[in-house]
């Protein structure tokens, strides 16, 4: 069973496997492949909306978790930290819109969009990993 303090590592892997499923569905929609792009991109939006449960649940019983080093590995990581949770802030109602312009045949709204959705989204989902393993693996 899965307690409240494996959380963050459970979120770290949701993080990983939701940047393998963006990527995989770029290389897809690249190769012309619409009907597999669409199938992970569902899965990567699922992965996503499991992790944010389970960040709000942790982080709700717990509070926040302060950087215990100090000197420039602190600095290293609040800045990551920072432009990590900002860019996370966007990244749902980001999806959503991608998702629904997609999902509904508006492929070139969906395009235009996503040109700005994709990279925010990988970027949140890599150093969401980044964050856990400097705080909670060093």
């Amino acid at each position: 069973m899965i307690g409240l303090h494996d959380l963050p590592a459970v979120d770290a892997v949701l993080n990983a496997t939701a940047a393998v499923l963006l990527v995989t569905a770029f290389v897809l929609i690249k190769q012309g492949r619409r009907e597999a792009h669409k199938r992970v991109m569902l899965a990567a939006f699922a992965v996503s909306s499991v992790f944010l449960v389970c960040y709000l649940i942790y982080h709700s019983q717990v509070g926040s978790v302060h950087y215990p080093h100090t000197g420039l590995i602190r600095t290293v990581y609040l800045t990551i930290l920072t432009t990590h949770t900002i860019l996370a802030a966007s990244v749902p109602v980001l999806a959503i819109v991608t998702l629904r312009r997609g999902l509904k045949g508006a492929f070139v709204r969906h395009k235009a969009i996503a040109r700005w959705t994709f990279p925010i989204w990988l970027y949140v989902s890599v150093t969401g990993v980044v964050v856990y393993l400097m705080l909670y693996q060093f």
